[in-house]
């Protein structure tokens, strides 16, 4: 019973860091990403299409995206959708290619984006520690139904507890990694 809630809160915190992984991915540093462009929906014959189901997307060099659409029809689109969003890119189309150069990150803007990091830092910590009450929880009713002594309650609980160090440890190293960055010029 233990091992099972363990391996539920284990599984469920992996879960919670690779969410933090992926929502880090969208907030831009200096250098040129693909996934910068995950979120954008372009208008595709009516129906939002995420931007790299239509196109070709290519890091040119370090400040520039290189967007090749697979339809002539879908540049204006495709322009219209990036301009749109709330990156802040302004595309430049050549024939049928499109290219973002980034511009560089001001030094107040890349304060912002630490902190803004840190935010989604502490979210990530705060879901992982709301798994922690969860696994208590369901260990404390094991209890209550005599399925588990109070030793084993004890001992299950300071296993949940180092899972939760553990991963509470992972958070803060890839905001300080995402930090470190940002501020890199």
């Amino acid at each position: 019973m233990i091992n099972e809630i363990q391996k539920d809160a284990k599984s469920r915190m992996a879960k919670s860091i690779d969410a933090l992984k992926h929502e880090l991915t969208g907030v831009r540093t200096g250098r040129a990403n693909t996934s910068l462009l995950d979120g954008i929906m372009v208008d595709y014959y009516g129906s939002a299409t995420p931007l790299n189901q239509v196109a070709n997307i290519a890091v040119s060099d370090s400040r520039t995206l290189t967007i090749q659409p697979w339809e002539k029809t879908m540049v204006a689109p495709i322009e219209k959708a990036i301009m749109s969003s709330d990156l802040g890119l302004n595309p430049v189309t050549v024939g049928t290619n499109i290219r973002i150069p980034l511009p560089p990150l001001t030094e107040e803007r890349r304060k912002e984006l630490v902190k803004l990091v840190g935010h989604i830092g502490e979210q990530a910590k705060v879901a992982i520690r709301n798994i922690r009450r969860d696994a208590n929880t369901q260990l404390k009713n094991l209890l209550n139904d005599k399925e588990i002594t109070e030793d084993e309650l004890r001992r299950g609980e300071d296993l949940i507890q180092k899972l939760t160090d553990e991963y509470t440890k992972q958070v803060d190293s890839i905001v300080k990694e995402k930090d470190d960055e940002l501020m890199e010029i």
